[in-house]
């Protein structure tokens, strides 16, 4: 499970690029509790998501050119200059060369070899997010992508990230996620393949956050009150929890759970 205990490789930090600061911060404010605290003037329009005072994500303003409203999730890096080269090397994008951010860390932007995009977080002042895997924050991330097999490959190369594949059904394998030379209780995520279903329907590769949540279906009925299209209904997941999954007013997606274990 997630930890703010940052190892490199793990999630560490995760933020939503939105078209209007306000809606957005208001929608998850009804939806998950959070408090929206701006950064200040000299900040450009990013602030923070924050639940009983600790920071859980951030938010700001559309910024690259094209940009669609999307949820970034950052993962560790100890130096986010090697990790640029190493993706680079094993054929992804570098989009927004390292840069510092203030005193806080440095961070990068990239897009994998399937055209997901994600991003890296290099701690100094900042370590990450100040709370995870309790209801309201961060509990999980995942992979869809058009080639399991290439985006496996791309992710070992610059994270060396450790897998296992799980049978979720004949078509479906799923590919658990977790930092390199930690158990399984680490695991912060996983990778699917795109059904062709999805594909049809317009489907391309991204990553999405999972927030951890008290009730699945009370949390259901908020985010859809308030505006989100419902992607898929809330429904149980044997030995996982229950989920469900939307994309908020803007249009970015995320997806919620009652964990079966004990963060929920």
């Amino acid at each position: 499970m997630l930890t703010t205990t940052y190892v490199p490789g793990a999630p560490n930090w995760l933020d939503l690029g939105s078209p209007d600061i306000d809606a957005s911060a208001a929608f998850y404010s009804a939806v998950l509790g959070w408090e929206y605290q701006s950064a200040g003037p000299e900040a450009g329009g990013y602030g923070f998501f924050q639940q009983d005072g600790k920071t859980v994500a951030g938010l700001g303003p559309l910024t690259e050119e094209g940009a669609s409203p999307s949820w970034t999730v950052y993962f560790h890096t100890p130096d986010a200059d090697a990790t640029a080269q190493a993706v680079e090397q094993a054929g992804g994008t570098v989009r927004v060369a390292p840069a510092d951010v203030f005193t806080y860390g440095r961070m990068a932007a990239f897009t994998d070899p399937t055209g997901a995009d994600f991003a890296v977080w290099q701690p100094r002042d900042t370590g990450g997010m100040e709370v995870v895997a309790v209801p309201g924050t961060l509990s999980w991330v995942e992979l869809y992508t058009t080639d399991a097999a290439a985006a496996k490959a791309f992710y070992d190369s610059v994270f060396s990230w450790q897998t296992t594949d799980v049978q979720m059904s004949p078509e479906l394998t799923y590919t658990v996620l977790r930092p390199s030379g930690t158990g399984e209780e680490a695991t912060h995520g996983g990778l699917m393949q795109l059904p062709q279903a999805n594909l049809d329907a317009g489907s391309t590769p991204e990553w999405h956050p999972y927030f951890e949540v008290s009730e699945c279906d009370a949390t259901l009925a908020r985010a859809t009150e308030h505006g989100a299209i419902l992607l898929i209904p809330a429904m149980d997941v044997e030995g996982i929890g229950r989920i469900a999954m939307f994309l908020d007013p803007a249009g970015a997606l995320f997806a919620i759970i009652k964990s079966a274990g004990p963060s929920g």
